[in-house]
């Protein structure tokens, strides 16, 4: 697996043979912008029109719509926030704060592999998806009532 350049999502399309209009390389360009880690539609959407003005909020859905499908991406979906776009597509576990809902990859080492699930169990994996849930460190230095906060600890930079 890989984690998505702007250059490897654009090659992806292209070998799909999706037309690489000025909408969706605006899109493309959001999705993997630095510092926009899990973007929603709503994120990527306002970075689009920075891009380019002829990008509707629908045409964002429905073009990660078709990457989704694809499975040049992933939509990672939730109940309580927005759903949210990975371009990582290595083994990795997300981990969600509950508190501003950044959500950042904790990379792991390989583990068992899908082909000896199948052998052993007879069971085809068809995607995976690993998340833990909890708070991130700037919650956690900015709140006093959050778990893993010690009374007078020092924010660390």
């Amino acid at each position: 697996m890989e984690k998505l350049t702007r250059e490897g999502l654009i090659g992806k399309l292209e070998e799909r043979g999706f037309k690489i209009t000025p909408q969706r390389l605006a899109i493309v360009d959001a999705l993997v912008e630095k510092g926009h880690l899990h973007p929603g539609a709503n994120l990527i959407y306002r970075e689009a029109r920075k891009r380019t003005k002829n990008v509707s909020l629908s045409t964002v859905y429905a073009t990660l719509g078709e990457f989704f499908q694809q499975g040049i991406i992933k939509n990672l979906e939730f109940d309580r926030m927005e759903n949210r776009c990975e371009v990582n597509l290595e083994e990795h576990i997300n981990l969600v704060c509950r508190r501003c809902g950044k959500i950042t990859d904790y990379h792991i080492p390989p583990s068992i592999e899908p082909k000896d699930i199948a052998r052993e169990e007879g069971f085809t994996v068809t995607d995976a998806r690993r998340e833990y849930y909890g708070y991130c460190r700037d919650c956690v230095a900015d709140r006093e009532d959050l778990p893993g906060k010690r009374k007078g600890q020092v924010r660390d930079s």
